[in-house]
C-alpha cells in the first residue's frame, strides 16, 4: 500500500501498487495530458512505471528542465527509426544523449554525409507526426539475442553478449520500431516536438577500438521550444565568430604547428597580451604572496613521493639521463612548493605562509584532445599554495574567494557559479579530516552567498571532490552563455603529510600543515583564449595588445604623425605607426580587422592645430580633439582596473607628506 507525497506535501495512500499515469490522472485529464515523465524521490521514471513503495512523486512535462535529457534521448530513437525506415540495410548500435545534444552511431556500407539530413529530418518530423506511445517490454537475456541476431543486428547481439547472463533486458517500443534500451522515455513520440536539428557527420569506430569497424555517426540537437534551439544555432554561430584561433590569426597574436603540437608560438602582439595578464596577477599578489620559483624538472622519486608517479604517469613527458636517472617535467607545481616551505623551520607564527608561482606545466594530452589555447600540452599556471593551521582554513578561503571575485569582475565576468565538491568514495586522510574540512568549506559556501547577496550561486558536486580533499569550484559565463570552469580552491591533507612538512605549533609540537592548493584563472593560456572569445577580439582598452595605431592622411603628416606616436608611447600606451601610401580607408579597414580600438588618424590640419581626428572600432563616427586631451582621455581610459582602484585610494589620502609616482603622465609633443 504505497503512500506518495507531492511537491506541495500533499500525500495520498494506494491500496496496491499503482503506475504514474493512473496516479496523474487521477488527479486531473489535463495534468495527465502535459505529463511526459515522472520523478521518484528525486529519480526520473517512465509514466507507466509501477511505484510499490512510499516515494515523493512529481509529474514533468516538456517545459521541466529535467525533460530535456528525455527530448534528447528520445530524438536519438527517432533518428534511428528513420535512417532505417529510409535505409533498411543500416544497422544501429548506441545513441546517447551528450551535452546540448545526442548523437547516434550506424553501420552502414557507405557512410551518411550532411546531403542525407533534409531526407532524414523529414521522415523524422512524420514519425513524430505519428505520436506513436513509447512502451517498455522486459525480455530475457538469451530471448532479446536471438532477436537481434534474425534480424542481423550483430551489433546489438554484441551489446547484448557483454551483459552478464541471467540478466532482464528492456526493449522501447515506438510503433512497429523497437531498440534495445535502459530508459526511462517520454509517453510517446510526439513529445520530442519539433525543435530539433542534425549538426554534423563523423566517423567513429565501433567501441572506440581502431582495429573494429568504422561507424556513421551523425550529431543532433534537440531542445524543448523553436525559441531554444533559435538561440542555441544562434550561440554556435556566435562561437565560431569568436573563435579565438581565428582571431589569433586575424590580430596576428599566436600560432600552433605539427612540429610543436599542443604549444604555443607567441607573436609580439599576443605576448604582450599574456604578458599584461601576468603584470594583472602580480599585482593583485603584491602583499599577500611570495612568488617563488620551483625546478622545470625533477628526478622521479620526488614524483613518487609525492604519488603522481602512480597517478598521473602517463600525462608525463620523462627522459632518462646517461647515468640511468630518471627525470620529468613536472605536470604541477605543488610538489616544489612543499619543498620551499620544507626548507627551514617554520612555526605556527609564519602561518599562513601563502606561496604564488606562475609555473610553467607540460602535460601530455592525446592529439585528438588539443583545441588551440583551451587544452594544451605545456602552459603557464597562476597556481598558488597556502600553508595555515586548521583554524586558519575558513579564513584563508573566504579570502582567496574575494581575490578570485574581484578578479572575474575586472574582466567583465559577473555570472559566477561557487561549487563545492565533497569526499569521492576512493580518498585519503580520517574522516574526522574530511568531516571537519567539509564542514568548514560549507560554512565559507554560506558565507560567499551571504555576502553576495544573490549576485553569486552556489552548488554541492556529491563526492566529486579531489581524493586528497574537498574543493571550490568557480564556474564563469561568457558573453554568450558559455561556462567555464577556472579558478579552484582545493584542501589537501595528503601531500604535506607524504613530504614530512611540519610546522612547530604553540606546543612545542611539530604539526602538519593543512595545505590549500589555489588558482584564479587557472591555466592562462586556456584563460587568455576564453578571453579572445568572451570580448570577441574587441578587449578593452586597458587589455589590447595594441592600444592605439597612429595614421597618416597623407605623407606630408609623417614627421607629426611620428611626434604623436612618441607621445602616445611617453603616455604609456602600446602604439604603433602606419606611415604606408595606402588610402585612410584601407588602412581604417586593415586596423579594424585586427581589433586595433583606436585610431588616431592625423592630416596637414591635424598638424598645424596640434590635434588628432579619433576613431573607434566598431564606429563609423570620428571627432577631433586636441592632442594632450585626447591623450589624457586615453591613458585613463587604458589603465587597468586593478590600479584605478589604486588611483582612487591615493587620490583619497592627504596630500601632506605622501609622494606618488605619477606613472600616467601625458607626454608634451616635441
Amino acid at each position: 500500500m504505497p503512500i506518495l507525497t507531492f511537491p506541495d506535501g500533499a500525500t495520498r495512500a494506494y491500496d496496491a501498487a499503482v503506475t504514474g499515469r493512473a496516479v496523474v490522472e487521477g488527479i486531473a485529464k489535463s495534468l495527465a495530458k502535459r505529463t511526459v515523465a515522472m520523478a521518484l524521490d528525486g529519480t526520473v521514471h517512465d509514466l507507466d512505471d509501477t511505484i510499490a513503495h512510499d516515494a515523493r512523486i512529481e509529474f514533468l512535462d516538456r517545459t521541466d528542465p529535467r525533460a530535456l535529457e528525455l527530448i534528447r534521448h528520445d530524438c536519438a530513437h527517432v533518428l534511428a527509426e528513420a535512417v532505417q525506415s529510409l535505409w533498411p540495410e543500416t544497422q544501429v548500435t548506441i545513441g546517447p544523449v551528450i551535452e546540448n545534444g545526442f548523437y547516434y552511431d550506424f553501420h552502414r556500407e557507405t557512410p551518411f554525409s550532411p546531403d542525407d539530413f533534409p531526407a532524414i529530418e523529414a521522415r523524422m518530423r512524420e514519425i513524430i507526426a505519428r505520436d506513436a506511445p513509447f512502451t517498455k517490454e522486459v525480455w530475457a537475456r538469451d530471448d532479446v539475442r536471438r532477436l537481434f541476431a534474425d534480424k542481423g543486428e550483430s551489433f546489438k547481439v554484441e551489446l547484448v553478449d557483454a551483459i552478464p547472463p541471467g540478466e532482464d533486458l528492456k526493449l522501447y517500443r515506438q510503433g512497429e520500431w523497437f531498440d534495445l534500451c535502459r530508459g526511462p522515455h517520454m509517453t510517446s513520440t510526439g513529445k520530442v516536438g519539433t525543435a530539433f536539428k542534425l549538426m554534423k557527420v563523423a566517423g567513429a569506430y565501433w567501441r572506440g577500438d581502431s582495429s573494429k569497424p568504422m561507424l556513421s555517426r551523425i550529431y543532433g540537437t534537440a531542445w524543448a521550444s523553436q525559441a531554444d534551439l533559435d538561440a542555441y544555432l544562434h550561440r554556435l554561430e556566435e562561437a565560431e565568430r569568436r573563435d579565438h584561433r581565428r582571431l589569433g590569426r586575424e590580430m596576428d597574436l599566436f600560432h600552433f604547428q605539427e612540429e610543436g603540437p599542443g604549444v604555443v608560438f607567441w607573436h609580439p602582439k599576443g605576448w604582450t597580451l599574456f604578458q599584461a595578464l601576468i603584470a594583472y596577477m602580480r599585482r593583485r599578489l603584491k602583499g599577500d604572496y611570495a612568488e617563488v620559483n620551483a625546478p622545470q624538472i625533477l628526478d622521479k622519486a620526488l614524483w613518487e613521493t609525492s604519488g603522481h608517479w602512480d597517478w598521473y604517469r602517463e600525462n608525463m613527458f620523462v627522459t632518462k639521463t646517461e647515468d640511468e636517472r630518471v627525470f620529468a617535467i613536472k605536470p604541477m607545481n605543488c610538489p616544489g612548493h612543499v619543498q620551499i616551505f620544507k626548507h627551514g623551520l617554520k612555526s605556527y607564527r609564519d602561518l599562513p605562509l601563502r606561496l604564488a608561482e606562475f609555473g610553467s606545466v607540460s602535460r601530455y594530452e592525446p592529439s585528438g584532445a588539443l583545441h588551440g589555447l583551451m587544452r594544451v600540452r605545456a602552459f603557464t599556471q597562476d597556481d598558488a599554495h597556502v600553508f595555515c593551521t586548521e583554524d586558519q582554513l575558513a579564513a584563508e578561503c573566504l579570502k582567496i574567494n574575494d581575490l578570485i571575485l574581484s578578479t572575474y569582475a575586472d574582466f567583465g565576468f559577473d555570472e559566477i557559479v561557487v561549487k563545492l565538491s565533497t569526499r569521492p568514495e576512493k580518498r585519503v586522510g580520517s574522516d574526522a579530516l574530511w568531516d571537519h574540512a567539509e564542514e568548514v568549506m560549507t560554512r565559507v559556501l554560506a558565507q560567499i552567498e551571504e555576502q553576495s547577496a544573490g549576485r553569486i550561486r552556489t552548488a554541492i558536486n556529491p563526492g566529486e571532490g579531489a581524493f586528497y580533499g574537498p574543493k571550490f569550484e568557480y564556474v564563469l559565463r561568457d558573453a554568450i552563455g558559455r561556462d567555464w570552469q577556472c579558478g579552484t580552491t582545493q584542501v589537501d591533507f595528503n601531500l604535506p603529510e607524504r613530504f614530512g612538512a611540519f610546522y612547530v605549533d604553540a606546543d612545542g609540537q611539530k604539526k602538519t600543515p593543512v595545505m590549500v592548493h589555489r588558482a584564479i584563472c587557472g591555466s592562462m593560456e586556456r584563460f587568455t583564449g576564453i578571453l579572445i572569445e568572451h570580448f570577441a577580439g574587441h578587449f578593452p582598452l586597458w587589455l589590447a595588445p595594441v592600444q592605439v595605431v597612429v595614421a597618416t592622411i597623407t605623407s606630408d603628416a609623417d614627421p607629426y604623425a611620428r611626434r604623436v606616436q612618441a607621445a602616445a608611447e611617453a603616455a604609456g600606451l602600446r602604439a604603433d605607426l602606419d606611415l604606408r601610401n595606402e588610402k585612410i580607408n584601407y588602412k581604417v579597414r586593415e586596423h579594424s580587422h585586427a581589433k586595433v580600438p583606436v585610431m588616431l588618424v592625423v592630416g596637414r590640419r591635424e598638424g598645424e592645430e596640434q590635434t588628432v581626428s579619433i576613431r573607434r572600432l566598431g564606429s563609423q563616427q570620428t571627432r577631433t580633439a586636441p592632442l594632450a586631451q585626447a591623450l589624457a582621455d586615453l591613458v585613463a581610459e587604458a589603465t587597468f582596473p586593478d590600479l584605478r582602484r589604486t588611483e582612487a585610494v591615493a587620490d583619497s589620502l592627504p596630500s601632506e607628506g605622501v609622494a606618488l609616482d605619477s606613472h600616467h603622465g601625458v607626454a608634451a609633443v616635441p
